[in-house]
């Protein structure tokens, strides 16, 4: 250690805590589903496969990305939801593995790659063997497709998955909810179609970018990545020809036979994206039919609460006839209260409450206008100890007659007990 050790050593601290705080953890799958832990900033990772910092930044999780799937020209990169992977000819990088999410899609990973390359291993000895038979297992499966379609059933599993639970806890409780309206009902609903708003957000993000994928074939061709690599490593150019062949007649023409037949067959082959188009619409078909379900379940949730407000109308047009059974003045007062068509039970008992109470006050206050009238009457005098009886049955007889209103309602099933 030098005399500016301990210099030194904070440098390194702050220089560590930077480096923590930038850095991310991937794990790297090759062919051979060999896999590799990295813990790397991203400017490795852009220097290994070859992008721009703009499409590494749609992978960060701190940034809120929609789904999104980019073909490059070395590379596919994928962000949808907890799955964010970068996909090349030869190997793909996924990120955080250690995610309760992405650890069965690491193992999916390894499986399917492990079970694929002997096969194309042996494919490949047998096409040294035979050079003009090609390799028709990596032709229909490149490995840059497999990565992407264990990536791709894992997404529509994991929506699926949610869209499940999601209409296993929200069934009943519409059930409930249409057989009993309270708070409680009110509110687990309300939670619940919060939770299937958000979800139904996130598979149309998905859906969406499947769909605008399957719309552009140019989109479609550049995840064709090992088509490109073998274009870009394709020995018929032009360029390759000796000077001296091009001087000759017969030799020109064969040569030029064959970049022409060559030319075409690659533009037919960067055209030709049916392969990946078929494997784009089985999984879009799959998300599509879980949005259905959410959509199904939505409309599910509407019914349930225009019944709700059915009854509750119904409700609150039987408290109006009890309340006007009792007096003109009442049937005023609960009009005045039910101008909104969108009343819940809080609002109906507190309709029935001050309906009721003004009944009570009603009677009240005819006794006390009864005995306080300025008409003379003999049995006014010496009659005192009368005022106390009054005031007391008169009390006693409108807390009855409150009681008793408030009793037919909820024998009545107009209000919650």
């Amino acid at each position: 250690m030098n005399r500016d050790g301990l210099v030194v050593t904070a440098v390194d601290q702050s220089s560590l805590k930077k480096k923590t705080a930038v850095s991310s953890s991937w794990i790297l799958l090759d062919r051979e589903a060999q896999s590799t832990t990295l813990d790397v900033d991203k400017h490795v990772i852009m220097r290994r496969v070859q992008i721009h910092a703009r499409d590494l930044r749609i992978l960060d999780p701190m940034l809120n990305y929609p789904s999104t799937i980019l073909g490059r020209e070395k590379v596919i990169v994928l962000n949808l939801e907890h799955i964010k992977a970068i996909i090349t000819a030869d190997e793909v990088l996924l990120r955080d593995p250690m995610d309760d999410n992405v650890i069965p899609i690491v193992e999916q990973l390894q499986r399917r790659l492990a079970s694929d390359y002997p096969i194309s291993q042996g494919q490949g000895e047998e096409e040294d063997n035979h050079p003009g038979v090609r390799n028709n297992f990596e032709t229909e499966f490149p490995f840059e497709f497999r990565a992407l379609e264990v990536f791709l059933e894992a997404i529509c599993s994991f929506l699926d998955a949610r869209t499940r639970e999601l209409e296993t806890d929200a069934y009943p409780a519409l059930d409930e909810l249409t057989s009993k309206i309270s708070s409680r009902n009110l509110d687990r609903v309300r939670k619940l179609k919060s939770a299937m708003t958000r979800l139904t957000n996130r598979v149309q993000k998905v859906r969406d970018e499947l769909e605008q994928l399957l719309d552009d074939d140019d989109d479609m061709a550049d995840l064709y990545l090992s088509r490109k690599l073998a274009v870009a490593s394709s020995p018929v150019s032009g360029s390759g020809a000796p000077h001296w062949f091009l001087n000759s007649p017969t030799i020109g023409s064969k040569i030029s036979r064959t970049i022409s037949r060559g030319s075409m067959e690659t533009t037919q082959e960067e055209n030709d994206v049916e392969e990946l188009e078929m494997l784009l619409e089985a999984y879009f078909m799959q998300i599509d039919g879980t949005l259905n379900k959410l959509s199904t379940l939505r409309e599910y949730i509407d019914d349930t609460e225009d019944y709700i407000n059915i009854q509750l109308d119904n409700h609150r047009n039987q408290l109006i006839q009890v309340m006007s059974s009792e007096s003109g003045q009442i049937l005023c007062l609960c009009l005045s209260f039910s101008t909104s068509s969108h009343h819940y039970t809080g609002a109906l008992l507190l309709e029935l409450f001050l309906c009721s109470g003004t009944v009570c006050l009603s009677v009240y206050s005819l006794v006390a206008a009864i005995f306080g009238m300025n008409i003379p009457y003999t049995w006014k005098t010496g009659h005192g100890y009368v005022f106390k009886w009054v005031v007391v049955i008169t009390g006693i007889v409108c807390a009855l007659l409150f009681s008793i209103i408030i009793f037919y309602a909820r024998h009545k099933g107009l209000v919650g007990s």
